[in-house]
């Protein structure tokens, strides 16, 4: 199963809500650390499609233009 940042984003938000709904102090706080981790986890995700879609529109560029210039040479 491939984790998405939707599915963190969620679990912060779980987290966020329990420590807002928790009584003792140590509960909020272990909730409030949880969600500060799956946000972290997320910005991770969010980072690394991003970097990915970068990634692939440089090759496809690269492929585009190689393309491009054979079609030159031939043409």
């Amino acid at each position: 199963m491939s984790a998405t940042s939707d599915f963190y984003f969620a679990r912060a938000a779980a987290c966020s809500a329990e420590a807002d709904a928790a009584k003792l102090d140590n509960v909020r706080d272990r909730c409030l650390r949880a969600a500060s981790a799956w946000l972290l986890m997320a910005d991770k995700i969010v980072q690394t499609e991003e970097a990915r879609a970068t990634r692939d529109a440089d090759k496809e560029r690269t492929r585009q233009s190689v393309i491009d210039e054979a079609e030159g040479l031939v043409g």
